[in-house]
């Protein structure tokens, strides 16, 4: 594999010039979408470029999802990379209980079949990255002012400014822009170009990461709303509380917190320090298309699930696998039939998938609280639940999406 391609070194009277560098692929944001690109292009001898706003320290302790699902392990698998999703200090698989009213029912998250972990995301980035740096990937932390020029160009640019002051230039074929929602990438396509379909939730989570236990975990339905818990390690768990969309994390003091805990499970919680606390809107994001010239958006800076549905990451790694396979078959083979139905290949999962995450969202919080769908919507729900737990096919159906394989 050819590496970057730089250019001569400047005149020491132009050290304030900018410096210029060619590329196959510049990939902005090293996140899990990011990264994952990084390394299947790597191995596949493709040149490429990642640039990161943010420090690695930054980066690798965010905090966020924590499922990888069967279709993601069985992705990594094929690639050679399964030890990528291995977090020895998280449970092998994922099992667990809902909570009715305090009862508990034993409705787990996946068959028998199921290979999806949990793997915390700052698990998942800090390996993935640990991959593509021993295996020689050019990765650039604290690339600042990022800026894509001429997407609509046959050879668009990325220009930024590196951590020392310097600028840096990157005239590459491609750009994956894996930089999130709130990044640079889909801000540069010109107004007019994108469709944005979106729907928020009357509801939020509070999300609250604490040293305890988490044993047992699960989720809880109760008339106070929906509850979560879910390690992220082997003595820390990451809880989530339905509360009022305009609730703010001191509306919860810590007490509160685990009184309200212990009570939607109808069991004392295993109490501990709070090191985080945070407001999450629910909310379900589309941008139509994924492409703009040579650019490519893929994870959240595409689209956004509620997380509920735990698909956030299933999404970014969908995205990755197709964006990937459709550049080896334009550059290996001069096919560019896969790229130009990118976008029209991850929408149609997209939408499959926001389908179920909306579908699922509204189940577990209409079995709760009652004052938001109203009774009616709650029974609803209610019956819902028992036929996911008595009938086969519904029971199939449900497994076959959890797992990420529909």
């Amino acid at each position: 594999m050819t590496g970057t391609r730089k250019a001569a070194a400047m005149p020491e009277a132009a050290e304030a010039a900018e410096t210029a560098e060619n590329t196959t692929v510049v990939i902005i944001g090293a996140g899990v979408a990011g990264m994952t690109v990084g390394n299947f292009l790597l191995r596949s001898g493709v040149d490429c470029v990642v640039v990161e706003k943010r420090d690695r320290a930054y980066v690798e302790r965010r905090q966020r999802a924590g499922v990888v699902d069967t279709r993601g392990v069985r992705m990594f698998r094929e690639w050679g990379m399964e030890h990528v999703v291995k977090d020895s200090s998280s449970p092998a698989k994922i099992t667990g209980g809902t909570f009715i009213d305090g009862v508990r029912y034993d409705i787990a998250f996946g068959d028998d079949e199921s290979e999806a972990v949990f793997c915390p995301q700052q698990v998942l980035v800090r390996n993935l990255t640990t991959a593509f740096l021993e295996a020689g990937g050019d990765l650039r932390y604290e690339a600042l002012d990022v800026a894509p020029e001429d997407l609509d160009s046959e050879r668009p640019t990325v220009r930024y400014r590196a951590a020392d002051g310097s600028a840096k230039a990157i005239t590459c074929d491609y750009v994956a822009g894996c930089d999130g929602f709130h990044g640079v990438s889909r801000a540069c396509v010109p107004a007019g170009r994108l469709t944005v379909h979106s729907h928020e939730f009357a509801y939020s989570w509070l999300s609250v990461l604490a040293e305890a236990t988490c044993a047992p975990y699960g989720m809880a339905i109760h008339d106070h709303g929906l509850a979560a818990r879910f390690p992220r390690g082997a003595d820390a768990s990451r809880l989530y509380l339905q509360v009022p969309g305009d609730a703010t994390p001191e509306d919860w003091p810590d007490d509160r917190v685990w009184t309200e805990v212990s009570t939607r499970f109808g069991a004392e919680a295993p109490a501990g320090p709070i090191v985080d606390k945070r407001i999450v809107p629910l909310r379900s994001v589309v941008f139509d298309p994924m492409r703009y010239g040579r650019l490519f958006l893929l994870g959240d800076a595409a689209h956004i699930v509620p997380p509920m549905s735990a698909k956030g990451i299933h999404l970014a790694l969908y995205d990755t696998e197709v964006f990937v396979r459709a550049l080896l078959a334009q550059v290996k083979e001069g096919d560019g039939s896969l790229l130009d139905a990118y976008s029209d290949t991850c929408l149609r999962h997209v939408w499959n998938y926001q389908a179920y995450a909306v579908w699922l969202t509204d189940l577990m919080h209409n079995a709760g609280d009652a004052s938001y769908g109203g009774a009616f919507r709650k029974q609803i729900a209610r019956a819902e639940l028992r036929r996911l737990n008595e009938s086969p096919s519904a029971i199939r159906l449900f497994n076959d999406l959890n797992a990420g394989l529909l």
